[in-house]
């Protein structure tokens, strides 16, 4: 398995669709005006949330169970361009780009230092062969404080791993649970 480069990633992005909409190179501005970059790095891809987010919200302390997910947990936000996530909480968002990962790849989805680096975590999570969909981005405001969150910008980087051999079973073979997802997706068992 090894870890692929810009070039690998224009390639697939452009000639078999695998990121759309796709941004060839590292944007840094945007209607004159500085952004958290995203774009193709050298061994990534940095993705963009679009402007529609979940912030969960406990005003019917309710317990948060992954079998059992109350959606009456979130409040929807959009249009604004960003998100404020209270303090000690997390925003669910999805990604501006729509995935499609070949059999032969595996992604793994980690969070931008800018982000890190005021406390608001990004979940790593993998794209599994064959999955395709919008991801679901989840945002952790680990601070004391309100944080922000900008739509359209640069929030987390995908890594692609290619094998030297294709999986017996796939994401899509398997008919897993977030498969084709188009807007955020809460949890599903």
């Amino acid at each position: 398995m090894s870890i692929k480069s810009d070039k690998w990633i224009r390639r697939m992005a452009q000639e078999h669709g695998m990121i759309e909409p796709f941004e060839p190179g590292m944007v840094r501005e945007a209607g004159g005006h500085r952004v958290v970059s995203y774009g193709t790095s050298s061994y990534g891809y940095d993705i963009r949330c679009a402007d529609e987010f979940r912030v969960f919200t406990n005003i019917n302390s309710t317990i948060v169970d992954p079998k059992a997910f109350d959606p009456q947990s979130f409040v929807e936000v959009s249009g604004k361009g960003h998100c404020v996530i209270p303090p000690n909480s997390f925003a669910l968002a999805r990604t501006v780009e729509y995935f499609r990962i070949p059999r032969k790849v595996l992604t793994v989805c980690l969070g931008k230092s800018t982000y890190a680096r005021c406390g608001i975590i990004i979940n790593v999570t993998p794209f599994e062969p064959e999955w395709e969909g919008y991801v679901t981005l989840e945002f952790s405001n680990t601070t004391p404080l309100p944080a922000k969150i900008y739509a359209n910008e640069g929030c987390a980087q995908v890594l692609f791993f290619e094998s030297d051999e294709i999986c017996e079973i796939s994401y899509k073979d398997r008919g897993g649970k977030y498969q084709g997802q188009v807007g955020v997706t809460l949890p599903k068992i």
